[in-house]
């Protein structure tokens, strides 16, 4: 998809965009006006990116620049206080036996950790995202979505992952879900009139197809998602290189179309370098530098951060160490 076939069907245009959410039956319009995705073209380009390598002279930086885009995770029901004072060590200092190594972009919590997180970090310039409207599985009325946001965001959550009622986005219930990411966003305000950035993560292994992946996407978008994000970690198919260049291009195409530059995070099932390179190359190629920042993309990992501090004294000594090298968390 590009956004001169967009522009082409007259779907893209700014004044369109301004009124595609003005009614249930003109979103759902607009949003089954998309083109459809070839899914066996899709695998085979994202398998063709995947193939690429960065070579030995490109690869340090391209380490430190996935260190730097890590949203490093513990959602676990088990989660304590120190354990994600530990993390948020671990996020400042992921080696400490060298500081060159850079922090990670973020810790990522649940609201009743966002305090601790917070202390833990101090001035350091890490962001805490919290994740919340019931997460993962997105099923509560919104006054308790909105309560659980505006809770994390009052305890100094720097960043809000929401995820959407894949029921709701299955049932057609468009506009429903706009509207909730939209009310989201406004729970999402300070009242010093800053705002913490709003994640929404689709749960891309339960939409069923390419085409809903690409639609929801756009609706979250146009709802005014800072970043959108395939999955929550929780499921058997999260995070795949072919749904996560659906969302790579339907950010290309958005911004084409609107001038909004929109951020993506693939996260879940993410675990080593060569996973983390595969995904660079894609965002090089589908996207370009404009995207290849922590500003405006991120893996969501826990484990990911160990095999890239591996693979970076590798290439630094020409050895791996021991087991106790890198911490387990």
């Amino acid at each position: 998809m590009s956004s001169s076939s967009l522009s082409a069907s007259g779907s893209a245009s700014r004044n369109s965009l301004a009124e595609v959410a003005s009614s249930e039956a003109s979103l759902r319009r607009f949003l089954h006006g998309l083109p459809g995705i070839d899914a066996v073209g899709l695998q085979a380009r994202a398998a063709g990116l995947g193939t690429r390598s960065i070579k030995t002279s490109a690869k340090a930086y391209a380490i430190d620049l996935a260190i730097s885009m890590i949203d490093l995770t513990t959602l676990e029901g088990a989660d304590t206080p120190g354990k994600v004072r530990s993390l948020c060590q671990k996020a400042q200092s992921p080696d400490p036996g060298n500081p060159d190594v850079p922090h990670t972009a973020a810790v990522c919590v649940y609201p009743d950790m966002v305090p601790f997180a917070k202390e833990a970090l101090g001035s350091a310039p890490i962001n805490v995202a919290a994740v919340a409207t019931a997460f993962p599985s997105g099923r509560a009325g919104l006054p308790v979505k909105l309560a659980d946001t505006a809770e994390a965001v009052a305890a100094g959550a720097d960043e809000i992952d929401m995820v959407i009622d894949r029921g709701a986005f299955l049932s057609g219930r468009y506009l429903e879900v706009f509207e909730t990411i939209t009310e989201i966003k406004k729970a999402c305000e300070r009242p010093d009139g800053t705002s913490a950035h709003l994640k929404v993560i689709f749960e891309t292994g339960e939409l069923v197809t390419y085409d809903n992946i690409r639609r929801a996407s756009w609706l979250a978008m146009l709802a005014g998602a800072h970043f959108i994000k395939t999955s929550t970690g929780k499921v058997a198919v999260n995070a795949t290189p072919a749904n996560t260049l659906v969302l790579m291009e339907a950010v290309r195409d958005f911004r084409d179309a609107t001038g909004v530059q929109v951020g993506v995070k693939p996260a879940g099932g993410i675990r080593t370098t060569k996973d983390a390179m595969k995904y660079l190359v894609m965002v090089n190629e589908i996207l370009g530098d404009d995207w290849l920042s922590p500003d405006w993309f991120r893996f969501g990992a826990s484990s990911l951060l160990n095999d890239l501090l591996m693979q970076r004294q590798k290439l630094s000594t020409g050895r791996y160490s021991g087991p106790d090298y890198v911490t387990v968390d």
